[in-house]
């Protein structure tokens, strides 16, 4: 193997790490473009910041609002696996009431599904039952994320590291 290929791979892969090629707004214009619906569409929101559905939450209903403008009745489900998701516990209702209800509409009124991760659930101390019923425990997030993928769904990304 050439010595330049070990330090080439790593220049590609800080590239490509910090300068996505798809960001939010490109993977939704490329749905958006689509003549027939996808199978599905999932939305991925992982962050280091428990705060973080607070603005990710809006730009995922607005993400699906979209999607439902052009593709009345397509398929959306949404999967949070990263810090964010324990701001919807159960004790948390209160100090996320926005969150709740939001999560609450769209679950309920649009028929989008919700999952959190189980097992980074699991590695902060919590189980399935901290979660209120309209919150779907998946085994895990990217697991989750794969078997929609595996059914044809598109994948949206929602973090904090796009914009």
């Amino acid at each position: 193997m050439p010595k330049y290929l070990p330090s080439m791979c790593k220049r590609l892969l800080t590239f490509f790490l910090l300068f996505p090629v798809w960001s939010h707004a490109s993977e939704l214009n490329a749905i958006l473009e689509l003549k027939t619906p996808p199978d599905g569409v999932v939305i991925e929101i992982v962050t280091d910041d428990e705060d973080a559905l607070e603005w990710a939450l809006p730009k995922a209903q607005d993400t699906i609002k979209q999607l439902h403008q052009r593709f009345p009745t397509l398929s959306i489900a949404i999967v949070t696996h990263g810090s964010e998701m324990f701001a919807m516990l159960k004790n948390e209702a209160e100090n996320y009431q926005e969150v709740h209800s939001g999560v609450q509409s769209l679950v309920k009124q649009q028929d989008v599904d919700l999952h959190v991760c189980g097992t980074y659930a699991g590695w902060k101390g919590h189980v399935e039952e901290d979660f209120p019923d309209y919150v779907d425990v998946s085994a895990t997030g990217p697991a989750q994320i794969n078997d929609y993928l595996a059914l044809g769904y598109q994948l949206i990304v929602i973090s904090d590291e796009e914009d």
